[in-house]
């Protein structure tokens, strides 16, 4: 959601200020697909960046753990067996569950319930660029298909409404997700991405070639 609001509000922003700043098709298209590729690119990179960052450290902690399971076996499973007592388990059913997960995969039952590992939450920086890319690319995507078909006489003015219309969707949208009341999302959401299209329109109109 976060990639999306960002592909088209930086989009339709960087649209809106060329269109002002000049009255030729060429540039405004050349624009809205630089902005796309350089934001869906930028994200993806950011994303691989920070995600691959938190593997390592995952792996660091991983390696960790293997070692000291094979320095000290049984203050590990003490460890565990303390983890589980502090959840409800009883003493006994605490110290028998640990025994029994170690001897199966001492590792993956210190990865799950020390450090907060699992499969399912594990980094995935390939998978995170990918999602962060293609995001933004969704989000960047109809500012360009306006710049594509709408006349362009009234480009500006139909960019600005649809990014609007559609901010208020997502902003909706992402409220109900979080539980949060869908009005307040929407407007904060779609406040700001106009704040953003006045200010680079107000840029185009000041140094820009249109008389």
């Amino acid at each position: 959601m976060l990639g999306a609001n960002d592909g088209l509000i930086s989009t339709s922003s960087l649209v809106v200020g060329v269109a002002a700043a000049q009255n030729a098709r060429d540039p405004v298209l050349l624009a809205a697909l630089a902005g796309l590729v350089a934001g869906a690119l930028s994200m993806a990179a950011g994303e691989y960046v920070s995600v691959s960052s938190q593997s390592d450290t995952e792996r660091a902690d991983l390696e960790r753990e293997r070692k000291e399971l094979e320095d000290d076996p049984e203050f590990e499973q003490a460890e565990l067996t303390a983890i589980y007592v502090s959840r409800g388990l009883s003493n006994e059913l605490a110290a028998q569950v640990s025994q029994q997960l170690m001897a199966h995969d001492a590792l993956g039952a210190h990865a799950r319930d020390e450090l907060g590992l699992s499969d399912l939450t594990r980094a995935r920086p390939i998978q995170a660029a990918l999602s962060s890319a293609g995001a933004f690319a969704v989000g960047a995507a109809p500012p360009l298909l306006l710049v594509l078909f709408m006349p362009l006489a009234g480009l500006t003015t139909a960019i600005m409404v649809v990014t609007l219309i559609l901010l208020i969707g997502l902003g909706a949208f992402a409220a109900r997700l979080g539980g949060a009341p869908w009005l307040r999302g929407s407007v904060r959401v779609a406040f700001w991405g106009a704040v953003a299209m006045g200010a680079t329109m107000l840029v185009g109109k000041l140094f820009g070639a249109v008389a």
